[in-house]
């Protein structure tokens, strides 16, 4: 670090004349670790500027360079996150919140610590810190430079005192008397020591003339030290007199000192047994409600309450040292204990037997609920047990282990009644689903009648379809057959198949909607009744991720085992699992029967579980319904997946008929449904992502196998194949209007148009065949070099040949070779697509084409010459006008 500060200082902050101060490494919090450095800085001129720095390594080199810089008066908080344990994130609230995390806490300490100093030496505490040890915020001290050069000041004006005026007058006088002082400055020492001798000569005979003076001086101190003798012998005469008066004055303060500590140890006297007496005295009418207080009644209940609330406020008194040792404060507190332990005792039967009796009285309304498709209503029973909330409460923090008792009865007692209403309320459901009624039995057996199989045949079933066991048949076939089995009823097969999967749809909402509310209000009750507080987190042991519209789905581990409990939210979870273990089990049974009934239910239960999933996240992602059902929609995505996997699968087992024309091929008709099916389901879905991948691989396998079919026909032509299955699909795409599907409705168009072309060439061929191959002869000349006005003059190519070869087409002969060729088109084409008029437009633009091409070669070959076609172009339009009316 020593020396990422040192290159710093030099490439980036010595051009700038700044100084470094202080750097710590640091990245972004939650994002992907780009290092980059933090610099505090101060400028080198004054008025001093202080700044936090950022400095990021460049991408194109070693080099480091300035991205960002912030000035100290904008920074308002910093907060170091933990002011105990070591954490090395920190935020900086400039503008905005920057949030950092450093390479170690000690960079982080240094770097706040620095800031800390700048602060309180320019800014004059404007900055507040937030989470800071108090050891960091030390005030800012001067460095050791500025220290030894303060130092060396103060002693340099110890050692230099300066002249005043008068002793620089003096030595200028001095050195005037004495001219040779700067030449000489030996002599003017000399001098100067002689002068000195004789002036201390001076002073000692002054000194011995006031000799006279001295005598008297000493005569009056003598005089002065008698009277000090008497004043002494006064001054011990009173000290005498004094000393008895300050004994009896000392007897007088030492029994007031004792009357005043007698008072002030009666006073905390009094104090500590008025403590004792209003701490630790339980009411007589506490006592009696917590012995025989009535916990089946509101009144008893508000009673039983109060004296418990009472008698943990005694229990819970801050002792004063000593007090435990008093022998009625032990008494009182066994008393306490006594009753705490009779209540607790009391209160965990009285509960036991509510869960028990709860348990009964919900059994005899199972036989009502069995009959409608919902569950019974447990609010009564929480209503009636909220009122022993905050005896619970009570309960959770004087005897535990009785609270635990009770946490572990209302979960077997309620596991086991759950358990008998959720599966007969899942029964219920099935039996409506698949109607075991005998008016159900026999529509079942009638719709199997009209559908041939087990399975629809109409659409592409995930384990029912035998498409690969069919052959495809003509579109005129199957329509027929299709008609007269339907006939055998009143209603069709996708009137049954609509009139079921809306029936499967609306008997699946059901369940979710009746298993919701249950589910909420059991872990609200929970919550509130044995006071445990639900956190926004998603606990659980994650087993195993999914991948769901394009995000992850977690799925997690609701098993019955028990989990160590780290938290309130865990146990909450845990008593969850243990009472509704059944619901999980019971909903992929559902889902699995669904399935099986039709493969296409998947879709509505993918929409319906996405939706109850996404609502019940947005009240609590870390409610047990929340978990539950993204596990169950996980589930539900596989099977989804598994019914395209399928489809797919057979179309790639399809086989065609070689003895009939194909058509519109049943896969592409089946995916039209489906994407029918599937519009109208997802219309108002929060989520469309499972949807657009299942359309893209559809849509894939269908264009893929529709080549497929095409290459193996032998009836009917590729072109047409192709020609017509991709105009019925791009049909579809154009009505449906699936925005992900917009670049496979242009695909489709293109190879429709394409093999529409393709097929009109081809069965077109060359109507007028000598004709072409004459003017091919003509062209092949041009090429060669000849001008297009000689060519008449080639022997084989003069204007009699051509009036010979045009003799050979007239009218009539033209108009049965169109006929013939409409015929022929029609046995190609399927009735279903209706594209029979279509293709003859086509046929009849490309006939018409070719006639100007001849008509031009002969304007410009043959100049003059008179020579036309037996037919007009006015022929042709009636000859195909007159031979698509006729069919």
């Amino acid at each position: 670090m020593t020396a990422i500060k040192h290159a710093l200082q030099r490439d980036i902050f010595t051009p700038n004349d700044e100084r470094l101060l202080s750097i710590v490494n640091v990245c972004k919090a939650g994002k992907k670790k780009k290092n980059c450095f933090l610099c505090a800085t101060v400028t080198t001129e004054r008025p001093v500027q202080v700044k936090v720095v950022k400095v990021k390594k460049s991408d194109k080199g070693d080099f480091y360079k300035r991205q960002i810089a912030w000035a100290l008066r904008d920074l308002a908080v910093v907060d170091a996150k933990d002011a105990i344990k070591e954490n090395p994130e920190f935020d900086l609230h400039f503008e905005k919140i920057y949030k950092w995390v450093a390479s170690s806490t000690a960079e982080k300490n240094a770097f706040i610590s620095c800031i800390w100093k700048l602060n309180q030496r320019y800014l004059r505490k404007k900055i507040d810190f937030v989470n800071v040890s108090s050891q960091l915020l030390e005030e800012s001290v001067p460095s050791g430079e500025n220290q030894s050069v303060t130092g060396g000041d103060e002693e340099a004006v110890d050692e230099y005192q300066e002249l005043n005026a008068r002793e620089e007058q003096d030595i200028e006088i001095m050195m005037e008397g004495c001219e040779y002082a700067i030449s000489n400055a030996e002599a003017f020492a000399e001098k100067l020591s002689r002068e000195l001798q004789v002036l201390d000569g001076a002073n000692i005979q002054s000194i011995m003339a006031s000799e006279k003076q001295v005598n008297i001086l000493m005569k009056l101190l003598d005089e002065a030290l008698k009277e000090v003798d008497q004043i002494e012998l006064k001054l011990s005469s009173y000290e005498e007199m004094l000393q008895s008066v300050k004994e009896q004055m000392d007897q007088i303060s030492e029994s007031n000192h004792l009357i005043h500590l007698s008072n002030t140890n009666n006073v905390k006297l009094l104090s500590e047994i008025e403590f004792l007496v209003n701490h630790m005295d339980l009411a007589k009418g506490h006592i009696k409600a917590l012995q025989e207080g009535d916990l089946a009644s509101s009144r008893g209940i508000e009673a039983c309450t109060n004296a418990a609330d009472a008698l943990l406020q005694c229990m819970n008194v801050a002792l004063r040292p000593g007090h435990d040792m008093l022998l009625a404060v032990k008494q009182q507190q066994q008393r306490f204990s006594d009753l705490r332990e009779h209540f607790a005792r009391r209160l965990a039967s009285h509960l036991n037997n509510v869960f028990v009796q709860q348990g009964h009285d919900q059994s005899s309304t199972l036989a009502q609920h069995s009959i409608e498709l919902t569950l019974p209503n447990h609010h009564p029973f929480h209503r009636d047990l909220l009122r022993y909330a905050k005896l619970m409460e009570w309960l959770k923090s004087t005897d535990y282990g009785k609270y635990e008792g009770l946490t572990k009865n209302y979960m077997d007692y309620l596991s086991r009644l759950y358990e008998r209403e959720i599966k007969d309320f899942f029964e219920v459901a099935k039996i409506k689903m698949t109607g075991t009624t005998k008016e159900s039995k026999k529509f079942g057996q009638r719709r199997l009648s009209l559908m041939g199989l087990h399975g629809s045949s109409g659409k592409l079933t995930g384990s029912t379809s035998s498409l690969n066991k069919l052959s495809v048949q003509s579109s005129g076939n199957r329509r027929s057959q299709s008609s007269s089995l339907l006939d055998m009823g009143n209603m069709s097969a996708s009137d049954l198949d609509v009139a079921d999967r809306t029936k499967f749809d609306k008997i699946f909402e059901q369940v979710l909607s009746e298993l919701e509310p249950l589910c909420l209000a059991e872990q609200d009750f929970i919550s509130k009744f044995f006071k445990l507080q639900q956190h926004q987190s998603i606990p659980g042991t994650m087993t195993e991720t999914e991948d769901l519209d394009g995000g992850t789905l977690t799925r997690l581990h609701n098993s019955g085992a028990s989990l160590p409990v780290s938290s309130e939210k865990d146990m909450i979870r845990q008593m969850m699992i243990k009472i509704f273990r059944c619901i999980e089990p019971e909903l992929n049974n559902l889902i699995a029967l669904g399935d099986k009934i039709d493969s296409f239910n998947s879709l509505y239960m993918l929409v319906k579980m996405s939706h109850h999933v996404w609502t019940a996240q947005n009240v609590d992602p870390a409610s047990f319904l929340s978990t539950t059902l993204g596990n169950v929609l996980v589930t539900v995505k596989r099977n989804f997946d598994k019914c395209i996997s399928n489809q797919i699968r057979q179309m790639e087992e399809v086989k065609i008929s070689k003895k009939s024309k194909v058509g519109i091929l049943p896969f592409v008709a089946e995916f039209e449904e489906f994407a029918g099916l599937a519009e109208s389901i997802f219309k108002n879905a929060e989520r469309r992502g499972d949807l657009d991948k299942a359309y893209t691989k559809l849509i894939r396998g269908v264009f893929v196998n529709v080549e497929k079919v095409a290459n193996e026909s032998q009836k009917t032509p590729r072109d047409v194949v192709m020609m017509e299955n991709f105009h019925h699909i791009f049909a579809t795409l154009s009505r449906l209007k699936i925005s992900c599907l917009e670049a496979e409705k242009k695909e489709a168009k293109q190879k429709y148009t394409d093999h529409l072309q393709s097929y009109v060439i081809y069965s077109l061929g060359q109507p007028l065949e000598k004709l072409n191959h004459f003017f091919e002869g003509v062209e092949a000349r041009v090429a060669q070099g000849i001008r297009e006005e000689e060519v008449s003059y080639q022997l084989a190519f003069n204007k009699q040949e051509l009036r010979k070869v045009i003799k050979e087409y007239p009218g009539k002969e033209v108009k049965k070779g169109l006929d013939n060729l409409y015929k022929k088109v029609d046995k190609h084409l399927c009735e279903e697509e209706n594209l029979l008029q279509v293709v003859w437009h086509s046929m009849q633009d490309e006939f018409i084409r070719q006639y100007k091409h001849f008509e031009g070669l002969i304007a410009r070959c043959y100049p003059g010459s008179g020579v036309t076609m037996e037919f007009t172009i006015q022929d042709i339009l009636d000859y195909c006008s007159s031979i698509a009316q006729s069919h």
